[in-house]
């Protein structure tokens, strides 16, 4: 994924300081990117079922994949019974300590045991709970990584969201026209294919160049320096991660 984002950084400078060169001043090139949402297990374990395709539209919470689940649900058993017997040995020792038979440290160290019990079936449940796996967001299934059968390491992701909030237009500017653009500025956004009227209103201004020239600058060399700028589409539902496209800054609409 770095290699891409590199490469795609790379073609939309290109393509930024050639529309420049032909006089459009007030046109930058840019593209479509998306900050995915990764979901996977907490612990390692086979996918078993998959209930979602790449490309699906998904609901916060609904379900997405399960992991094998039958260490966890052993665990589980273990502990509840674990639990069990803390609970007799509290009663006996309560019941001792009223007839007056059991001392208070028995009890306590009863009290205590049962607790801690309590809290290890807790966190078994816990655990087994999470070998089904739902959607933190809503959003778009980009990408699966693991299919059924396959073994997936602790903390690996098994597929990609893309929420729509997520999709932002990338774009650079050079130094002089900075001073003309503020957070919150509306920019139209137009692509092959798309639809007409996409707007986009930036939420990012870099404050340091993307590349650093040599300390001391001409003033030929300041007028080379770029900086990143993003804006959130308003409509992003008919944008597409990597496309490029054309962004115009009203501020300088003629």
């Amino acid at each position: 994924m770095r290699g891409v984002s590199r490469g795609i950084f790379a073609v939309a400078l290109g393509l930024m300081l050639a529309a420049c060169g032909n006089g459009q001043q007030n046109t930058y090139q840019g593209w479509i990117e998306g900050v995915f949402v990764f979901v996977g297990p907490d612990e390692a374990g086979r996918v078993e079922k998959m209930q979602v395709r790449e490309g699906d539209a998904v609901k916060a919470d609904a379900a997405l994949f399960s992991i094998d689940a039958e260490l966890q649900q052993a665990d589980l058993r273990v502990a509840e019974a674990a639990l069990a017997n803390s609970q007799n040995a509290f009663e006996r020792a309560q019941q001792l300590l009223k007839s007056g038979s059991g001392s208070q440290k028995a009890f306590d160290d009863a009290q205590a045991s049962l607790r801690e019990a309590d809290a290890r079936a807790k966190a078994a449940r816990t655990r087994l709970t999470r070998r089904e796996l739902s959607s933190p967001v809503t959003g778009a299934v980009q990408q699966i990584y693991y299919r059924p059968g396959e073994m997936v390491p602790a903390g690996k992701a098994v597929l990609s969201i893309l929420p729509p909030g997520n999709v932002k237009v990338r774009f650079f500017v050079q130094q002089a026209v900075l001073p003309k653009i503020v957070l919150g500025d509306t920019v139209d956004v137009s692509c092959d294919g798309c639809a007409a009227g996409i707007t986009a209103r930036i939420s990012f201004i870099a404050s340091s160049a993307e590349f650093t020239p040599p300390v001391i600058f001409s003033e030929e060399e300041r007028g080379k320096l770029v900086f990143l700028v993003e804006a959130l589409p308003e409509k992003p539902e008919g944008l597409r991660v990597g496309q490029p496209v054309s962004i115009m800054l009203r501020a300088e609409k003629k």
